[in-house]
């Protein structure tokens, strides 16, 4: 199905199933499954809307994984998130209901598609199971987010499609959801029906592959310590022999295609924008003339740091994921640069072309193969504490080191402690991965492994990046395990009275 035709069709779902009509529509009490699902082409869109209604999130998927991280600050009005002053009223940053969107959308696929292609001889069942690994992986990624931003909350695995459905739920544990998380895509993986690629490219990206579902696995075992499990599913990735996997571009002339024009042999999932139709703000916001978001201070030393040259003047020629790439800065002051640009969203490539009014269309990359890396090389230093396999953990830094033309780590393993390992991969992460909506969920990674073993660390580095607050006070937030996570924003709890707030809002409120 084409890209236009898949919008037409979930165009004309939303005109018969808006919520504004939907009673209009459907006769009270009747199941909207019996009156609309009757074609492989109906079960689609729906599962398309999931992926719409996670574009429309692209802007606060940024902001929940950098804000509070630190990497990026919002230098035009105020960000609760970065100051760390949040409270219930917050409805821009405590609203979950977008992801619950996307829930539902998944929930609805898995509860119909049977059904269809029982009554549509063109579906057929390795469609419908494909579709099914789609769902799955939608609603994984969906309560992941959900998880490392509310940590607690409903875990609602069926479509709602009857009034008399309870619509009162009360919220599941971390552990409960993480474990649902896990049983999806393993469920996923299981069932060998995700594809490895589509036939158009923005598909194999924009949509779930079997890719995606392993990198949501590792990245979803890495957060829960589950690091041998991590392991496998990298691999899974990082060791494949089919031609259409993803894999590490070591070109460092091809590093900014994947960002311009995107959908590069290294992106596994990422968010799809098209053309001059299917835009968003991402260049305006972070570009050069009045941007709402830039690097935070402290973010622009490290990358200024890695485009200097042993003898201490910058190297601009060489520069791939710094100098005009990762930033656009006054290259003639380079030493005192106050400014810098997310050139990753703006720029056309490694110069100063910003992209025409025509391509307002960046995508967001969620995951990649890097990223992919870099988690193998974090559950490699945690799962096995041997020489050999910090080895190989420090040659993956290293390896996409090489590819950005920065200096190698010429250390011994033997006298690093787990600490200053897990504090170098995570520098590479912010540099490699700046912007991508990753710093502050790395960051909490850190500060909760182990019972909270490097709060310590956690803090001061974000205390280390924070443009936007007073150390006193970040420290004092983050002493707190509930502070970590967001409140329930207010009409939710007012809408669900079975939902209890964090605790650390009901002290602060």
């Amino acid at each position: 199905m084409s890209k236009n035709s898949i919008i037409v069709l979930l165009s004309c779902l939303f005109a018969f199933t808006s919520c504004n009509n939907w009673l209009d529509v459907v006769p009270e009490n009747e199941q909207v499954s019996g009156s609309y699902w009757q074609s492989k082409e109906e079960a689609e869109a729906v599962l398309t809307s999931g992926y719409i209604y996670l574009r429309d999130m692209h802007v606060s998927l940024l902001e929940w994984g950098e804000l509070r991280g630190s990497s990026i600050y919002k230098t035009i009005g105020y960000s609760p998130l970065q100051s760390f002053n949040l409270n219930a009223d917050n409805k821009s940053v405590c609203n979950w209901g977008p992801f619950y969107k996307v829930i539902s959308m998944a929930n609805s696929v898995l509860a119909n598609v049977e059904y269809v292609q029982q009554i549509d001889d063109t579906f057929n069942e390795a469609q419908m199971n494909s579709f099914k690994a789609e769902a799955y992986f939608l609603r994984a990624l969906s309560y992941f987010y959900i998880v490392r931003n509310w940590r607690d909350a409903p875990l609602i695995l069926s479509p709602y499609e009857d009034d008399s459905q309870e619509k009162e739920v009360a919220k599941s544990t971390e552990a409960e959801i993480i474990a649902q998380i896990k049983e999806d895509l393993t469920t996923a993986i299981k069932s060998e029906a995700a594809k490895a690629f589509f036939e158009e490219d923005w598909q194999t990206k924009g949509r779930a592959t079997k890719w995606a579902i392993y990198a949501l696995m590792a990245d979803v075992c890495l957060w829960n310590g589950d690091y041998s499990e991590a392991i496998v599913y990298c691999n899974n990735i990082l060791e494949a022999s089919e031609s259409r996997r993803p894999a590490f571009v070591e070109d460092s002339e091809q590093w900014f295609e994947m960002f311009y024009p995107g959908n590069s042999n290294e992106s596994i999932f990422e968010i799809q924008f098209y053309g001059s139709s299917q835009t968003n703000q991402l260049a305006s916001l972070f570009g050069n003339s009045i941007p709402t978001y830039q690097y935070t201070d402290e973010m622009l030393v490290d990358f200024v740091t890695e485009a200097m040259s042993i003898d201490g003047y910058p190297d601009l020629e060489n520069q791939v994921r710094t100098i005009n790439a990762g930033i656009v800065t006054d290259n003639a002051d380079l030493e005192i640069a106050k400014e810098g640009y997310v050139w990753k969203y703006t720029g056309t490539g490694t110069n100063d072309n910003v992209r025409p009014s025509s391509e307002q269309n960046a995508h967001l990359i969620l995951y990649r193969v890097a990223d992919v890396m870099l988690m193998k090389a974090e559950a490699m230093v945690l799962n096995d504490n041997s020489a050999a396999s910090w080895n190989e953990a420090l040659n993956i830094v290293n390896r996409i080191r090489a590819r950005a033309h920065a200096p190698q780590h010429e250390i011994e393993v033997s006298g690093m402690t787990e600490l200053d390992m897990l504090k170098l991969i995570l520098s590479e992460r912010n540099i490699e991965l700046a912007a991508e909506g990753k710093r502050w969920y790395d960051l909490l990674r850190l500060g909760r492994m182990m019972d909270g073993q490097y709060r310590d660390a956690f803090i001061d580095l974000v205390v280390k990046y924070n443009n936007s607050a007073r150390a006193e006070w970040i420290r004092s937030v983050l002493r707190n395990d509930d502070a970590l996570f967001l409140p329930i924003w207010s009409s939710e709890l007012i809408n669900n009275p079975k939902l209890v707030q964090n605790p650390y809002y009901d002290i602060v409120q």
